[in-house]
């Protein structure tokens, strides 16, 4: 009896893959349907047969699409001495702009996840009849699930390539958005963390990705544009679906979201090419080749001259890197999931107007776009590991006013839009150019795990801030923001004294020769 070729079974299982979870996914939507009387209230139903059902299929869909995805079990060994012929000095082409456009579309899907946990938790409280301490357990448990996910994808990326990371994070946005029909709380928490998984392990992949195909001269601005339009374009359209579908669905329709959006990464996966670089490592020199001819490059022996230049390139201890990499994510996430949640309620305390909140929101929302145009002309003109330290000290001296704001020194007052600004344009331009900073620094062979990590210490201080919260310890805004523009301090000094500096540095410069 013949035999499918494995590259062919592996793809048909791949797609069988994504229509058993689309089918187990569907057989949730009859018990949401029968709750549109009750105003899409869940809580205390009974799950159905049909459910459960459901479940155990996105089980094995994600099963076979997991297979489907892994590399071939036959490696070939590389070409010595290979190296791309135009890939770090090439012009952009139409691939170029196809990868970042599709790339931006999956990151706006991605930073979606995390962004509707605000939309979802005032309508989650009233249906289930939870405290405000008690359904903090649903973001503290996502952020959990972005923490790990960002560390076990990354981690996927170096081993069975960055492609295959992101559409695995897809089939899991489509699996879990059956959070959207669970009737209870902790259904709810434990999806939530699935979920999480899936959106912290996108990110740092998509870095790794684009890292690695982008030519270095238009590197740089690049990883900054696509990251920065991708975040803002995630809470835009959190906020706006969130405005339009919940008056019609309930929160619920918040996270069943993830069924089309999730496919739709699916159905784009064509115009997302496995990483050239990774294949070379990988000894898959035959699938690098034909990668590289999209991006119009082609493999061709090195020149003597060229590998000694590369081999002399300067590096840092990469425990060093790392770690301080690792501090400044954890910084920015106790900036933006400690200070910058905690600040409104803490102005509203001090007899603030409530509508300063909105305010201070919506000029969150009109600071974004401008500051990721600022933060990629810094780090891709001038210096990248510069701009990281610039846009640190801005966030620092919006600590500074902060801290104003709430202990006035010397009778000084100050208007508190002013150092919020300031702390927003400085924490959205440090994450801006952090991951990018990150992939360019580390090897194809260990960039995936590197940007991971960090990626994962992004979310670190938002899983102390929010176990600050569930403890009700959360401190005075003027203690937290002492603490933390003291690692503030640390971080602009250690990247200045410590930072490599990666502009216009070519990739192969930090990358292993592939094997022989």
């Amino acid at each position: 009896m013949a035999t499918l070729p494995e590259n062919t079974a592996k793809r048909l299982a791949f797609w069988a893959g994504c229509l058993v979870v689309t089918i187990g996914v569907l057989l949730h939507l009859p018990m949401f349907l029968m709750a549109r009387d009750m105003d899409w209230a869940m809580a205390g139903m009974p799950m159905d047969a049909g459910t459960f059902a459901g479940m155990g299929l996105i089980v094995v869909g994600i099963g076979m699409t997991s297979w489907g995805l892994l590399p071939p079990a036959e490696v070939r060994h590389a070409e010595p001495h290979l190296h791309m012929s135009a890939s770090e000095d090439a012009p952009l082409t139409g691939a170029h702009w196809s990868l970042m456009i599709v790339l931006i579309v999956a990151l706006v899907v991605d930073v979606m996840k995390p962004a509707s946990l605000g939309f979802v938790v005032p309508g989650m409280r009233e249906e289930y009849g939870v405290t405000k301490a008690f359904v903090a357990w649903l973001p503290f448990t996502a952020l959990t699930g972005t923490f790990v996910g960002s560390l076990i994808w990354g981690w996927l990326a170096d081993v069975y390539g960055r492609r295959a990371s992101i559409l695995l994070s897809s089939i899991m946005f489509v699996g879990t958005s059956i959070c959207g029909a669970m009737p209870s709380f902790g259904w709810n928490v434990a999806m939530c963390f699935l979920m999480g998984a899936a959106a912290g392990g996108l990110l740092p992949v998509v870095y790794a990705l684009l890292a690695e195909t982008m030519p270095s001269r238009h590197r740089g601005w690049s990883l900054v544009m696509v990251g920065g339009l991708g975040a803002a374009g995630g809470y835009l359209a959190a906020s706006s679906l969130s405005a339009v579908l919940q008056p019609m669905f309930g929160w619920r329709i918040m996270w069943f979201l993830n069924l089309p959006t999730g496919l739709a990464l699916i159905f784009l996966s064509g115009w997302i090419p496995e990483s050239a670089k990774f294949l070379m490592q990988n000894g898959r020199v035959a699938e690098a080749r034909a990668i590289l001819a999209r991006f119009g490059s082609v493999l061709l022996p090195d020149a003597p001259v060229a590998r000694a230049a590369a081999a002399e390139a300067p590096t840092s201890n990469p425990a060093i890197k790392t770690a301080i990499l690792a501090l400044a994510g954890m910084t920015w996430s106790l900036v933006n999931f400690g200070v910058l949640l905690w600040l409104p309620a803490e102005l509203v305390s001090k007899g603030y107007s409530i509508g300063l909140t909105s305010k201070l929101l919506a000029e969150s929302a009109l600071i974004a776009l401008p500051t990721v145009a600022i933060a990629a002309l810094l780090y891709s003109r001038w210096s990248t590991k510069g701009a990281l330290a610039v846009l640190s000290a801005a966030t620092g001296a919006g600590l500074v006013g902060v801290i104003l704001v709430d202990t006035p020194l010397a009778g000084l007052t100050l208007d508190p839009i002013l150092p919020v600004a300031l702390l927003i344009f400085g924490s959205t331009g440090m994450l801006a150019v952090l991951l990018p900073y990150t992939a360019e620094l580390f090897p194809a062979r260990v960039r995936g795990r590197a940007t991971g990590l960090v990626a994962g210490c992004t979310k670190a201080g938002g899983l102390i801030a929010q176990g600050l919260g569930l403890m009700a310890l959360i401190p005075v805004l003027a203690t937290a923001a002492w603490a933390v523009l003291a690692l503030l301090v640390a971080v602009v000094g250690l990247v200045t004294a410590f930072g490599e500096e990666t502009r216009g540095r070519d990739l192969r410069d930090t990358d292993e020769p592939a094997p022989a």
